[in-house]
């Protein structure tokens, strides 16, 4: 799904998480994944970590407290989310600093409702 000049896929599609490592500093990309962790420490001054994971690995993202306000109902609630924003590298840390959150949790619902031996009679 890579297309053009670029080692990456552009928003909104999704890098996947193994391919972080080819996106530079500073650019503008969407990951996607589920929700392993939230953090909100006492110390971070409103900031909140979470982790995505999908298929390939795990995702660090940096919500400040704007789009926080702005995405709060997504931040909390959100099993599987998709998140756009830019890349942040620092050594061997990397982020992703968050711009804008979609909750796409009704996704995972959808599997509950999937037949699939009635999927193979579909044309």
């Amino acid at each position: 799904m890579i297309a053009g000049p670029d080692p990456w896929p552009r928003p909104p599609a999704a890098v996947p998480h193994a391919l972080i490592d080819r996106v530079p500093h500073g650019a503008r990309l969407a990951v996607a994944g589920l929700v392993l962790v939230r953090q909100r420490p006492g110390t971070a001054k409103g900031v909140i970590f979470v982790t995505l994971e999908d298929e390939t690995g795990v995702c660090n993202v940096i919500v400040w407290r704007k789009i926080y306000e702005a995405f709060r109902r997504a931040v909390i609630a959100g099993r599987l989310l998709r998140v756009t924003g830019r890349l942040q590298r620092e050594g061997a840390v990397t982020h992703v600093i968050a711009e804008r959150i979609e909750d796409l949790s009704g996704l995972l619902d959808s599997l509950l409702h999937h037949d699939p031996c009635r999927a193979a009679d579909q044309p």
